[in-house]
């Protein structure tokens, strides 16, 4: 009962925070923590066993009287304080797993609202917590502590703690790498993030030098220093070593992709990007790793002899072993309670939402199809921020000239982006946040018409319905006419479709009162996709001939996706 309440416990949690750990290149780490928690975990109970690492005499003594080990004590006098800490305790339990109820109803619905996801963690190290104190007393809590709070290393930071990080360790990097390849010989602007240079402008976002390799040099330096069982100060030490290693690595590559763009082209840094990457977080692990093994001899000396005198029976090995008469420990009543509340939290869960998608109206699902033949083709590598901010599970770039014959001197540059959110990985509000009335504004470019909606046909009979807006940059006679067209799935009977009907401009609404409307009624992301054409001119072109060349692009482009065909 224990082991299965615990297991489905964790696995809830896990399962809830994967999606962040898929997404989200920062947190793939996150991956790794529950097995090396669980590992950790595991060497601490191997300790416990053998009686290592924990008090014994007088501080065991006093250790056992809070815990409830009563053997041979008189515990008259602690008998009500005792009931008043397993009430209370219990209690404390009783309300987190109460809590986990509401919070699982607002993730199905707002998967990646990241403060959902403290809560759960809390509420789940909260119950683990109750339960170790409820089996062993405040021995085993604190003796258990720190593999159970290991864990929070992969919850993702909440965005107003991590976006003020990573703007200042991209401006801070940016700037230094600047002044460096300057000395280099290579002339450098920066702006922001961006390093100008006369080959075009590297973006320090591209170097990753944001919040990625800080995290894991944070997991990477309290996982060794565990395993190396250092004293606090020499966590410390570890930690910040790790995290200086982690910025230092950052700044030289920076340096080195600055340097490959300069000296060869911008394609070199996306060729060298990944490369670079992987580099960083094996000099992370290196680092960190000679840097424990300096710490470690004291410690490891110190272990050896204390295990040598306890062999010898020169030192008493501190009995930990669970209380035979306790009013601590637990009947697997409370276990057996707990985990069928947590079946039936997730079977709620789901009854609620399905219970409002009765009448969903199911629509094919398309995908695109590769112009292969246009001319200039490629496909542009998705911007890491664009990324974090879309949370999407597939996403394209493509970009390609065609020559209108009436003015073969100015050619039109094609944009298109294609993106897809898979049922639950995402809120419905993250795919309505990305469109063009809201993306171009902030990017200098004013808007020019607006020609409403039209519903377009692929050679398969998928219709698209497109809203068309132009826009003409700012101080320049460049023009693009925007096509954004955005389709989920399953229609839900009680959701409006608000990409279509907000005003220009007007981002979705992310407030709580919005995500709280979207779980009282029924609302989660049952998959969605988004069609964005962007037609870039030096010259105006009319609205008609615009909208003639996206149905075309419509037509030989959209093609049925094989999951709708089955």
């Amino acid at each position: 009962m224990l082991l299965g309440a615990f297991a489905l416990l964790w696995f809830i949690l896990c399962r809830h925070l994967s999606s962040e750990w898929s997404l989200n290149e920062q947190y793939n780490y996150g991956w790794f923590v529950p097995f090396f928690a669980a590992y950790l975990f595991w060497l601490r109970f191997e300790e416990m066993q053998n009686g290592a690492g924990l008090p014994s005499g007088r501080e065991g003594e006093a250790g056992d009287q809070a815990a409830g080990n009563v053997q041979g004590l008189d515990v008259r006098g602690q008998t009500g304080e005792l009931r008043g800490w397993r009430a209370l305790v219990i209690s404390a339990a009783a309300l987190a797993l109460l809590l986990l109820f509401p919070v699982r109803l607002f993730e199905v619905a707002n998967p990646d609202w990241r403060p959902l996801g403290w809560v759960h963690a809390f509420a789940v190290i909260a119950i683990t917590f109750a339960a170790l104190y409820l089996l062993g007393g405040w021995k085993w809590t604190r003796h258990f502590s720190f593999p159970i709070l290991f864990f929070l290393v992969a919850v993702p930071w909440i965005s107003a703690v991590e976006a003020p990080i990573v703007q200042g360790l991209m401006r801070g990097i940016a700037a230094l790498a600047a002044e460096t390849v300057s000395l280099l010989g290579i002339p450098a602007q920066v702006q922001g993030n961006l390093i100008r240079i006369a080959s075009g402008v590297v973006g320090v976002n591209e170097a990753c030098s944001g919040v990625r390799s800080l995290q894991t040099s944070l997991m990477i330096g309290l996982l060794l220093g565990e395993l190396k069982r250092l004293s606090l100060w020499s966590r410390v030490v570890l930690v910040a070593g790790a995290v200086a290693i982690a910025l230092i690595d950052n700044f030289f590559r920076a340096v080195f992709l600055v340097w490959m763009a300069a000296t060869r082209d911008i394609a070199a840094v996306d060729r060298w990007h990944d490369f670079a990457g992987y580099a960083i977080v094996a000099a992370v692990f290196a680092g960190s790793l000679a840097l424990a093994a300096l710490l470690a001899p004291r410690a490891s000396k110190q272990r050896s002899e204390v295990r040598s005198q306890r062999s010898e029976g020169k030192i008493p090995t501190a009995d930990v072993r669970p209380p035979t008469a306790s009013p601590f420990l637990l009947s697997n009543f409370y276990f057996l309670l707990s985990l069928a509340w947590l079946f039936a939290i997730e079977a709620g869960v789901e009854f609620w939402y399905r219970a409002h998608e009765r009448n969903l109206m199911p629509r094919t699902t398309w995908t695109v199809h590769t112009p292969e033949k246009a001319a200039g083709l490629r496909e542009i590598k998705i911007d890491e921020g664009v990324r974090q901010t879309l949370r999407y599970d597939t996403g394209r770039e493509l970009v390609w000239k065609t020559t209108d014959p009436m003015a073969p001197e100015t050619p039109t540059t094609n944009y298109l982006y294609y993106f897809r959110w898979n049922p639950g990985s995402s809120s419905v509000v993250r795919a309505r946040a990305h469109r063009p009335d809201i993306c171009l504004p902030g990017a200098g470019w004013n808007l020019l018409a607006e020609y409403g909606t039209k519903i377009y046909r692929s050679r398969d009979g998928i219709e698209l319905p497109a809203r068309h807006v132009s826009f003409r940059q700012e101080n320049g006679s460049a023009v693009v006419h925007t096509f954004f067209c955005l389709q989920e799935d399953k229609i839900h009977p009680d959701e409006a479709r608000p990409d279509l009907q907000l005003a220009e401009g007007v981002q979705p609404d992310w407030s709580m009162t919005a995500r709280t409307r979207t779980v009282r009624n029924g609302v989660r992301n049952l998959g969605q996709q988004v069609l964005e054409v962007v037609f870039l001119t030096s010259h105006p072109i009319e609205d008609e001939a615009a909208e003639q060349r996206f149905g075309e692009l419509v037509r030989d482009l959209i093609v049925a996706d094989e999951r709708s065909r089955k």
